[in-house]
């Protein structure tokens, strides 16, 4: 990644955006290689109801939250996040596993 500028040496709108566009693209990177992991959990589950598992949700939304506030973020705004993500990647394994089992349906 491209040396960032610490927040507070940042003198212009210029230079946060800068550094939050770069920011961006590591994130993107990060989310792209998370999302490998889900297709891949598509794979391994055998019905959609498996792509939903609620005590595994919300420890693992907890465990974010605490995690977050601990670094000094809004713990509220990465639930949020988190729970958008994860209802994404649920509906995303549905999917995919569904449209598995009704191909191997017709086949």
């Amino acid at each position: 990644m491209t040396d960032l500028k610490a927040p507070a040496d940042c003198q212009t709108k210029v230079d946060i955006r800068t550094s939050i566009d770069a920011l961006d693209q590591e994130l993107l990177k990060i989310f792209a290689q998370r999302q490998g992991y889900v297709r891949r959990m598509a794979q391994l589950k055998q019905h959609p109801d498996e792509a939903f598992d609620h005590d595994r949700i919300e420890t693992m939304v907890a465990a974010i939250k605490q995690r977050a506030e601990d670094l000094g973020l809004e713990g509220d705004q990465v639930e949020q996040v988190w729970r958008t993500l994860i209802d994404w990647n649920v509906a995303y394994e549905k999917r995919t596993i569904a449209a598995r089992l009704e191909e191997a349906e017709d086949v």
